[in-house]
């Protein structure tokens, strides 16, 4: 069972999760999503798997369900083994009855690096993958993923800028973005001020070693966080912060 325990405390049903972690009726709204051990690692041994729980897997397969989108960096989809979203009845009913099409799409963000051209992610996705690029690419490398079944959006010269990104995502009727990461995407996201939504979970775990944190990049002024909701099951913690600015018509 999960229980929120602010701002009003009470048991959650399965409805009243869909409803705290529903997308608002905006049209764009970003929620980026990680779970951290209680010292802030964001992976063990190079993966966040290890420290996912009970409640992080309900939660995030609400951020899946529930998106138009889900945007990642290229290096978490080779990392993770993303393959692209395969809903089965539960999810496919949800999708359903929120009006959303039946597979969101995955957009990848990759300068090129560290996408291959048979990633996972691209070969073995139900629905065409988006694969975000700048035009440091080779060209050949962006025909191979094309080839391959991606859509290809160029959007910058060196760099892929993440303002563009979510901007376009929104032009193709994607507004609701749920981003699984990584850090570099994340803090870029955070840079170009595009985050609506940070939904943490706090695993009960420690463990040390050298992990990255959430969000990696240039240093900003810190960004001021609305707490909309913390939850628990009796182990893990589950936080929404909303930035600073934002509206949202879901209530807690």
């Amino acid at each position: 069972m999960i229980r929120q325990v602010w701002p009003s405390p009470r048991d959650l049903s399965g409805d009243d999760l869909e409803q705290l972690y529903r997308y608002p009726a905006h049209p764009r709204w970003l929620a980026v999503n990680f779970v951290s051990s209680a010292d802030g690692a964001i992976t063990v041994e190079g993966r966040s798997g290890g420290l996912s729980t009970p409640a992080d897997r309900i939660v995030y397969r609400l951020g899946n369900d529930l998106a138009d989108v889900v945007l990642v960096g290229a290096g978490t989809a080779m990392a993770e083994g993303f393959e692209g979203m395969r809903p089965d009845a539960a999810t496919a009913d949800r999708r359903r009855r929120f009006g959303l099409a039946p597979i969101a799409p995955v957009a990848v963000v990759t300068t090129g690096r560290s996408l291959p051209p048979a990633a996972p992610v691209i070969t073995r996705a139900a629905v065409p993958t988006i694969v975000f690029t700048c035009e440091a690419a080779p060209p050949a490398l962006r025909e191979a993923w094309a080839s391959n079944g991606a859509r290809v959006f160029v959007v910058g010269a060196a760099e892929v800028p993440a303002g563009e990104v979510v901007s376009t995502l929104v032009s193709e009727g994607l507004g609701r973005i749920d981003c699984e990461g990584g850090p570099r995407l994340f803090g870029s996201l955070i840079e170009a001020g595009v985050v609506d939504e940070f939904r943490l979970t706090v695993a009960p775990f420690l463990v040390a070693g050298r992990a990255d944190r959430a969000a990696v990049g240039p240093a900003i002024d810190p960004a001021e966080l609305r707490l909309a909701s913390v939850l628990t099951d009796g182990a893990s913690v589950l936080l929404r912060y909303l930035a600073g600015g934002t509206e949202d018509d879901r209530g807690a």
